[in-house]
């Protein structure tokens, strides 16, 4: 896994979340924008948190995150989340 494909699964997590909280009877675009924009800040933040470019809990260090064939996907998560998260939507 890449560290791309690692963000990508985090933002498809977020529309599959999205999709599910509202229904395809919603009356109003207000009711999509107030989950989707929760749903990006809160992804946004726990991506940016695991690359150390922002803190999780008062803490803030970079975590060595690497897929089961030992990949390295932290360290260039920031880009890619901004890109995924703030340029799509």
């Amino acid at each position: 896994m890449t560290t791309e494909e690692f963000v990508k699964a985090f933002y498809t997590e977020k529309q599959d979340f999205l999709k599910e909280y509202l229904s395809e009877n919603s009356e109003t675009d207000i009711l999509r924008k107030i989950p989707d924009s929760s749903f990006n800040d809160i992804f946004y933040s726990i991506l940016l948190g695991l690359d150390g470019c922002a803190s999780i809990g008062g803490i803030q260090e970079i975590y060595d995150l690497k897929d089961e064939d030992g990949n390295q996907i932290s360290g260039e998560i920031e880009g890619y989340a901004y890109e995924y998260f703030h340029e799509y939507n």
